[in-house]
């Protein structure tokens, strides 16, 4: 590649606007180093207005377009005519002396300005299925914006919501050129119904939602879906994806924030897709230069372990006037890590870690925030495998040793990750009497009155401090008082000193933890299986009671039907025997004699000729010899008597003077 990196990194910076050298870095990487790959890759290709230049030998003058001043809207309209299409880029030629000192670099007239020094920020807002361009300059607001939206689909300002950047309150009337956006924004249009109260309520909706960020980690090449509340913040999600990914906060390079925020916004108000919202991670390749830009400028960088004869050389060499440092110093007092009055641990620990970023820059370890019997419990508090060392950081403002141990050690890159891998980080400011009693209060309710003896017994020259807490088998005890006047390599062999002693006791204690455990699972196996056999037994049993109970049940059943139809028959039987007819007596005329031939023995009963056969059938039944069940059937000729006409007499059946039957079971 014969043009020199450097060049191209700055001709890309200032093409695109990205501030950020080692995005600019990732991006060029990308792209194998061509400019015009990677600005194409950043900037939505209909947007700009960069096109290569195939001709550099032509000897004309190029081509001045001048834009006439004009009041703010008028000036976006006028730029947006008279701006350079790619066609009259290819037509424009360069003369030979002004391209050669450019290195073959693009042109990028895509970026316009006005007559008076503003430049123009460009929005492909999208509503219902179209695409509206609008163009504002970066004086203008959001007011601005609505305002030209408002000509396009006469909808008034007041029903118009915008979504893709962080719609807070305070950004309405804000100026663009605050709000850092970058010069092509895309942004999506929401038309309410109702006026007024629309945004509050959606607001009001989103803070008590849930949001779903589908996030994909390019470096490891993984997917997160992270489901989180309206309220939490940008930060939040960042802590969290240090988690996950083991990349810091401060080396995360993201895609897919909309822009005008900052890691303390809430993602209600953030301007992200509700319910879902897509983000890319990826880690910074120079996380060593970012960290030393982020670096507070009035900041004394000074050499670690380094002894007093150095320094006092090292202030002899200084040859400047003191006046050029009394310009510098600020006369406005730093706010306090902690205020003086403070609400309770968790208030203090939040507004701690806030302002220690604030003061010193975002280059320090991570604070844990809540009270400090709940980093007692994430640290010690757990089984031997998850638990960790608690580093208490005091602090004191009257302290000299406070700057260089806060920026120099804490700042330190191997301090922060034995920290981050070994340690719970809590800190807390005892510049205040009030936040020292409240401090010892709190150390002796959690480690007892031993502990809490060490601080209040500790002078402000020797702070800031950092208190090594480890708890082996049942006793959390205090290991180690570091204090302010170390180096990094004293403060590293403290830590690493402390790692270790606690890595020797955390492994004993793994080991019994396993050994107790595979204890007690041998004695849950052994009364799983008791339990087992016994709840069979009980099954069994309960099966043969029900078995038994449902024979019985049964037996019960069959002897009511048969008591039943006995009472039937006997009530039948009963029944019968009232209608029939008395027995003739003997030596009554016109009468015949039937003889019955049953199972039980022989019956013979006398009827007159004329009695009809139904009374026959009648006499059977009261002897127990219902139809429905035995069949009665004459000898000569052989008939079934009870499939006959029941109405004939016994005459017309031929059954006279006397006939014998035979009563046959069915």
């Amino acid at each position: 590649m014969s043009e020199n990196r450097e060049e191209i990194l700055a001709d890309f910076q200032a093409c695109t606007g990205i501030e950020d050298v080692a995005e600019a870095i990732y991006v060029l990487d990308e792209t194998n180093w061509d400019l015009v790959r990677a600005v194409n890759k950043v900037m939505p290709q209909d947007t700009q207005s960069f096109q290569s230049i195939q001709g550099n030998n032509v000897d004309m003058a190029p081509e001045v377009i001048e834009i006439p001043s004009s009041p703010i809207e008028s000036a976006a309209e006028s730029v947006s005519a008279h701006a350079t299409t790619p066609a009259m880029v290819r037509s424009m030629p360069i003369l030979d002396t002004q391209y050669a000192h450019m290195n073959s670099q693009p042109s990028t007239s895509s970026v316009h300005s006005n007559t008076n020094g503003s430049k123009i920020i460009k929005f492909n807002i999208s509503y219902c299925d179209r695409i509206i361009p609008i163009e504002v300059p970066d004086t203008g607001t959001v007011a601005d914006i609505k305002k030209k939206l408002n000509k396009e689909i006469k909808v008034a300002p007041c029903r118009q919501l915008l979504s893709g950047w962080a719609r807070l309150p305070q950004y309405a009337n804000t100026p663009l050129v605050e709000l850092s956006l970058p010069a092509f924004n895309s942004l999506q249009l929401t038309v309410t119904n109702v006026t007024g109260l629309a945004q509050d309520d959606e607001i009001t909706d989103r803070l008590r939602g849930n949001y779903i960020l589908k996030i994909r980690d390019e470096n490891a090449d993984k997917n997160y879906t992270l489901n989180y509340p309206g309220t939490k913040t940008i930060l939040d999600v960042k802590v969290d994806l240090h988690s996950l990914t083991n990349i810091q906060v401060r080396n995360q390079m993201w895609s897919g924030w909309p822009p005008n925020i900052d890691d303390q916004t809430v993602l209600a108000l953030s301007g992200i897709n509700y319910p879902e919202h897509d983000l890319i991670l990826r880690q910074a390749t120079s996380s060593m230069g970012n960290r030393s830009e982020t670096r507070p400028k009035n900041d004394v960088v000074v050499v670690p372990d380094s002894d007093e004869e150095e320094f006092e050389d090292a202030s002899e060499s200084f040859n400047v006037e003191d006046d050029c440092f009394m310009d510098n110093v600020a006369s406005k007092r730093p706010e306090p890590l902690i205020p003086k009055v403070v609400e309770d641990e968790i208030v203090g620990s939040i507004h701690f870690s806030e302002q220690f970023t604030n003061r010193y820059g975002p280059v320090h370890p991570t604070f844990y925030q809540g009270t400090l019997d709940d980093a007692l419990r994430e640290a010690c508090n757990k089984p031997a495998r998850d638990r960790k060392l608690l580093a208490i950081y005091v602090h004191h403002d009257a302290s000299v040793l406070s700057n260089v141990f806060c920026t120099q050690l804490l700042g330190f890159e191997s301090v922060m990750q034995l920290l981050e891998a070994n340690f719970v980080l809590w800190g807390w400011d005892v510049t205040y009497e009030t936040n020292r009693t409240m401090l010892h209060t709190s150390l002796g309710n959690s480690l007892g009155p031993g502990a809490a003896a060490n601080v209040k017994t500790i002078p402000a020259d020797r702070l800031p401090a950092i208190f090594i807490i480890m708890k082996i088998r049942s006793s959390t005890e205090i290991y180690n008082i570091v204090y302010g006047n170390v180096g990094v390599n004293e403060l590293l062999s403290s830590l690493i000193e402390a790692v270790e002693v606690f890595t020797q006791h955390q492994r004993v204690e793994i080991r019994e933890e396993e050994e107790r455990a595979e204890r007690e699972f041998v004695k849950w196996e052994q009364d799983m299986a008791y339990n087992e056999s016994l709840e069979a037994d009980r099954a069994k049993e309960k099966a043969k009671r029900a078995q038994e109970e449902a024979e019985i049940m049964e037996r019960t059943r069959i002897e009511n039907e048969i008591q039943m139809i006995k009472e039937r028959k006997e009530a039948e039987r009963r029944e019968v025997g009232a209608r029939l007819p008395v027995e003739p007596p003997v030596g009554t005329p016109n009468i015949t004699k039937i003889r019955f031939r049953s199972p039980a023995g022989q019956l013979e009963r006398r009827f007159t000729a004329d009695t009809p056969l139904q009374t026959l059938l009648d006499y059977c039944v009261v002897q127990g010899y219902p139809p429905a069940e035995y069949k009665i059937i004459s000898s000569w000729p052989r008939r079934d008597l009870t499939s006959l006409d029941v109405n004939k007499t016994l005459e017309e059946l031929k059954l006279c003077p006397q006939e014998t039957v035979i009563l046959e079971e069915r």
